[in-house]
């Protein structure tokens, strides 16, 4: 039977079961723009292909991402959110048995576009979440879910590589396509049937995404803060396994992933993110991440260095700055979602498309700095981008200071 609710009157019981439903399901979904990349070298060799065309196959389910963000993400706010999640999810699923059955290298880019672009309907997930929280608990139910994506994006590289090992690349994204598949039916029964918040034409929904932007200064404020903390993240991933792979470390593939592991501390951060924002302290927490996601790149640095300290080091680096990285992502969230409630969706699409590109800008940037000069290249300029973020943090402050005091001398005493 269908559960109804509206946005202001869910029951608890119906909350938390939807919120259980979306955490799990958004670590589902998004493992599966991941589950490739720890495959390179076995796709290369099924499809006899180049390093650089595999390449662009990753490169394509990104791009796929970035495409659903912008376009299928705002429809969160015109059409009924149960049904529109569970028809992206069931593209979703087909994709993922395509890519598991691909007999050419053009059906595998293909299918995997199609998977990327659909997998946004996590993106959809997030802001529902806040809608279906009572006043004061949207940070803890947007946390949660975050959690449960965050954690999604670390396992996917280590269950694809064991995976793999035992029973072949195509079984991979055979678990891939069952698991979001168990998901699909999770979310159809979990999930509360809301009405769509605003009524417009597809053309006209897409152009109020740019209209926000426009017309909502904490929007803009917020997106640099973000965008700059996850460029940061691209170039660190990018880049590190490159130099975990050469001198002095040596380390295979299957090492290199576990080292995403030590990014668990954002799952932890993102709770706490959210209870910080739910007391009201979302925009000072902001600063503190960023300010703790440049100090760790003095960790990090240290892990091209010889010997045990070394990994040591960069290990407690990685620990911070995905402490910092998702703090600020979720403290974010709160803030973004909270300016207009009725236009959620479209926020989050202007929000996590600028996010993305980003994460898409750090990532070539890290390419070209690690040519030409190594880790330590890297390092400066993964302490610089967050430290960007840091100084208009800064500026934003004193600015919402000095509004507080010129409101204060205004008032009539």
């Amino acid at each position: 039977m269908t559960t109804r609710a509206t946005e202001t009157d869910p029951t608890v019981r119906t909350r938390w079961r939807a919120v259980a439903a979306m955490t799990f399901a958004t670590g589902v979904i998004i493992a599966n723009n991941y589950y490739a990349q720890p495959l390179e070298d076995a796709l290369a060799e099924a499809f006899h292909a180049s390093t650089s065309q595999i390449g662009l196959i990753l490169t394509l389910i990104q791009l796929g991402y970035a495409l659903g963000l912008a376009t299928l993400v705002p429809l969160g706010d015109l059409l009924e959110r149960r049904r529109l999640v569970v028809t992206m999810l069931s593209v979703t699923v087909a994709g993922m048995v395509v890519v598991a059955v691909a007999p050419t290298l053009a059906v595998l880019g293909a299918a995997a576009t199609l998977v990327g672009i659909t997998t946004v309907a996590a993106q959809i997930l997030v802001p529902f979440a806040a809608h279906l929280a009572p006043e004061g608990q949207q940070g803890k139910m947007v946390s949660t879910v975050m959690s449960g994506l965050l954690i999604g994006v670390l396992i996917s590289r280590v269950v694809a590589g064991l995976v793999s090992q035992v029973l072949g690349w195509r079984a991979v994204f055979v678990l891939g396509a069952v698991l979001t598949a168990v998901a699909v039916v999770l979310l159809w029964r979990a999930l509360p049937v809301l009405p769509p918040t605003t009524r417009m034409r597809y053309g006209a929904l897409l152009r109020s995404v740019v209209a926000l932007v426009r017309e909502e200064p904490v929007l803009r404020w917020r997106v640099v803060y973000s965008a700059s903390s996850y460029a940061a993240f691209g170039a660190l991933w990018t880049s590190i396994g490159f130099m975990l792979a050469a001198p002095p470390h040596h380390f295979d593939q299957g090492v290199i992933g576990l080292f995403a592991l030590f990014g668990v501390a954002g799952a932890a951060a993102a709770r706490f993110a959210g209870r910080l924002a739910d007391r009201g302290w979302a925009h000072y927490a902001v600063g503190g991440f960023l300010a703790v996601s440049v100090l760790s790149w003095a960790a990090i640095a240290q892990g091209a260095g010889p010997g045990v300290g070394s990994l040591v080091a960069l290990a407690i680096g990685l620990l911070l700055f995905d402490l910092g990285v998702q703090g600020v992502h979720v403290s974010n969230q709160t803030i973004v979602y909270a300016l207009r409630p009725d236009s959620r969706s479209r926020i989050n699409s202007a929000y996590m498309t600028i996010y993305f590109l980003g994460g898409a800008l750090g990532s070539g940037l890290s390419a070209t700095f690690y040519a030409s000069h190594g880790w330590a290249g890297v390092s400066v300029l993964g302490a610089v981008l967050p430290a960007i973020g840091l100084v208009f943090w800064f500026v934003d402050t004193a600015l919402r200071r000095r509004a507080v005091s010129v409101a204060a001398r205004a008032t009539p005493a």
